[in-house]
């Protein structure tokens, strides 16, 4: 099967597409945590997406507005450093456009690899080595 082919739509895909969103948005809403630490494994492992793919697909779901909702009951708890937000906007648009360039020339096993030592040093730092909330 090609790759870059779309996956066909059926019911079952859409019902698991909509999942994923909804298990990504509330792990981002309870835990604030990037989507794509759940979109991208998820759609890796239940879609049969490619690494590439699968990236791609997450970073696609930034474009929308999908979180205003969520950030709305934040900004309302004063939860929401508007500074920051654009300080960070500033810095992933920048890092996105390049951080891509340099993902779609790397191999899809090194890819796949990088992201999993990723996840895998950030649930350490976590678990073992967490800085006290000044």
């Amino acid at each position: 099967m090609d790759p870059l082919k779309e996956r066909p739509m059926t019911a079952e895909t859409i019902a698991l597409i909509i999942i994923i969103g909804f298990a990504a948005g509330m792990l981002g809403g309870m835990i604030g945590i990037g989507g794509g630490l759940i979109i991208v494994p998820a759609l890796v492992y239940f879609l049969a997406f490619s690494q590439h793919k699968a990236q791609g697909t997450s970073l696609g779901l930034l474009v929308l507005p999908v979180a205003i909702l969520g950030v709305i009951n934040y900004y309302k708890k004063g939860h929401v450093d508007i500074k920051a937000v654009g300080l960070l906007s500033i810095g992933f648009v920048l890092g996105s456009f390049l951080g891509s360039k340099w993902a779609l020339n790397l191999p899809q096993e090194n890819l796949k690899k990088l992201f999993a030592v990723f996840l895998l040093i950030l649930a350490i730092k976590m678990l073992f080595f967490d800085r006290k909330v000044v």
